[in-house]
């Protein structure tokens, strides 16, 4: 990850440690030559959720670097968030609408072809170190929305557990609140493979800012 999308991902950092930002973007490069080896499949995989795992490995190597600063794991946490929350946020208003507009969406034809389609690929694993998932439609497994993950394999947690740093994936499970809020909906989870569960349950419900159409 370069150039205009590296920046925005430390824009955070910069404002934070200007004095050390040169440094800190400098090391975090060097771990992600060494960790993007390991996703360096997600770019050619037929299951798009691999797809996240270069911005996930680029959070992994920002911990690395920071971690080797001495900071500690609330630190990290705080700031991985915060980073996020600058990384994902809508450019303008027309790109804040277009975030929204697959949950508008949800219950037309088109949308449910697309999530047949989208869930034929994601059930599959791309890669033996990738994601694996189901996309559930029923009403009554999914809190009435119609839409609903179950995670059954998790890239990320086999990303961070290659590099023994398994402690530091519920800080990448919580940025699935923010994107979700984003769309303009509610995350609801009893559990992630993180935390010892067998499978990650995203089950979601519109937002008062959502449900507005």
């Amino acid at each position: 990850m370069h150039g205009a999308t590296a920046d925005r991902f430390f824009r955070v950092l910069q404002g934070r440690e200007p004095a050390i930002y040169e440094e800190i973007l400098d090391k975090t490069e060097e771990h992600y030559t060494t960790v993007s080896r390991d996703t360096a499949f997600a770019g050619r995989s037929t299951n798009p959720m691999d797809k996240r795992l270069d911005f996930t490995a680029y959070c992994l190597a920002l911990i690395k670097t920071m971690e080797e600063r001495g900071w500690d794991v609330a630190s990290i946490r705080n700031l991985c968030l915060e980073i996020t929350k600058e990384y994902v946020k809508p450019r303008n208003r027309i790109h804040a609408w277009f975030k929204r507009l697959p949950v508008r969406l949800i219950h037309t034809r088109l949308m449910q072809s697309i999530v047949r389609s989208l869930n034929r690929r994601i059930s599959t694993k791309g890669h033996a170190d990738g994601f694996a998932a189901t996309i559930l439609t029923d009403k009554d497994e999914t809190l009435g929305l119609g839409y609903g993950i179950d995670i059954t394999e998790c890239g990320i947690c086999k990303l961070f557990q290659k590099h023994g740093s398994e402690n530091y994936v519920p800080i990448l499970c919580e940025v699935d609140r923010i994107t979700t809020t984003l769309a303009g909906l509610t995350m609801i989870r009893s559990g992630t493979i993180a935390e010892g569960s067998e499978i990650c349950d995203f089950r979601y419900v519109r937002s008062s800012a959502g449900a507005e159409a």
